[in-house]
C-alpha cells in the first residue's frame, strides 16, 4: 500500500508513531494518498485530486449528528430491517463497517454493536472517529458501551469470534460490502468517500462467501445492504426486503424477533 504519513502536531508525534505501528502502516513518500494526524483528528487525503478534501469519521457534528436527532428514530429503513422497534433492541455484529456510520446510527438507537473493518486505513480513521466521540459529553457515555472495533478479515473474525467460549452470538449481522459499480453508473458523480474508498481498498470481491458464515453466526437474522440496482449477495433471495431511494436492505429471517 502506497502511502505517505505526516503527523501535522509535533507534539503527537509519539502517539502517531505508535498508532503506525499498530495498523502496520508504513511511510511510502510516493504514495497516491495520505493518513494525516492534525491536533484534532486522524485523516485521510488522496493527494491527486486535493478538491475532495479530508476523510476522517466524525461521529458528533455534521451529517451524523443531523441524522441522529432528526434521521426518523426507530423509524428509519436500517432500523427496521434490523427489527429494532418498542421492547426489542437486537444485539448486532457489523462485519462491514467501513467508516462506521450505520453502526453508529444503530447504537444511538440502543443496539450494542461489534464492528469489524479489514482495511487498516479504513479501521484507523475509525478508530480515531471513536476515540473522540468517547470523549463528548452528550454520545460519550453510550458511544464506550455499545460500540467495539475488531480489526480482522470479516472471513476471518467471524470463524475466531465463533471460537471465542466468551463470545455471544448476535441476533443481527449486518453486511454492507463494496459494491463495484456497473459501466452505466460510472459516468455518475459519486460521493467523494466512495471514490477514494474504490481507490483505496476497491470493491469486495469475496462478499459473497461471507453469506453463509453470517447467515450460521446469527441468531435471528442477517442484513445485507445493497445499491438499487445490485443483485442479491450470493444469489440467495431474501425474505424480504426494505427500499430507499438508492439502496434497499435485504433481510434474511431466522426467527422471530423477540
Amino acid at each position: 500500500m502506497q502511502l505517505k504519513l505526516l503527523c501535522e502536531d509535533k507534539t503527537r508525534n509519539d502517539y502517531f508513531l505508535a498508532m503506525m505501528e499498530r495498523w502496520g502502516l508504513i511511510n511510502d513518500n510516493t504514495g497516491q494518498f495520505a493518513l494525516v494526524l492534525t491536533s484534532e483528528r486522524l485523516e485521510l487525503r488522496k493527494l491527486d485530486e486535493s478538491k475532495l478534501g479530508a476523510i476522517y469519521v466524525d461521529l458528533t457534528g455534521g451529517s451524523v449528528a443531523h441524522r441522529r436527532k432528526f434521521g426518523g428514530g426507530k423509524g428509519q429503513a436500517i432500523a427496521k430491517a434490523v427489527g429494532l422497534k418498542n421492547g426489542v433492541i437486537p444485539s448486532v455484529l457489523d462485519a462491514t463497517a467501513g467508516l462506521g456510520r450505520d453502526a453508529f446510527v444503530l447504537a444511538s438507537l440502543g443496539c450494542k454493536v461489534q464492528m469489524i473493518e479489514r482495511h487498516p486505513v479504513v479501521a484507523a480513521l475509525l478508530e480515531d472517529g471513536i476515540h473522540r466521540a468517547r470523549q463528548d459529553d452528550e454520545i460519550g457515555v453510550w458511544v464506550s458501551e455499545r460500540m467495539t472495533l475488531l480489526h480482522a478479515s470479516s472471513h476471518d473474525a467471524l470463524e475466531r469470534l465463533q471460537q471465542d467460549p466468551k463470545f455471544v452470538n448476535p441476533d443481527v449481522v449486518y453486511l454492507d460490502p463494496m459494491y463495484p459499480h456497473p459501466a452505466k453508473k460510472k459516468t455518475a458523480q459519486i460521493k467523494k468517500e466512495m471514490r477514494v474508498f474504490q481507490t483505496l481498498v476497491g470493491p469486495d470481491l469475496d462478499a459473497d462467501e461471507l453469506f453463509g458464515p453470517a447467515f450460521a453466526m446469527a441468531e435471528k437474522r442477517v442484513v445485507v445492504k445493497r445499491p438499487d440496482y445490485a443483485n442479491w449477495l450470493g444469489e440467495k433471495e431474501p425474505t424480504m426486503a426494505i427500499e430507499t431511494k438508492k439502496n434497499r436492505f435485504d433481510v434474511y429471517v431466522k426467527q422471530a424477533m423477540s
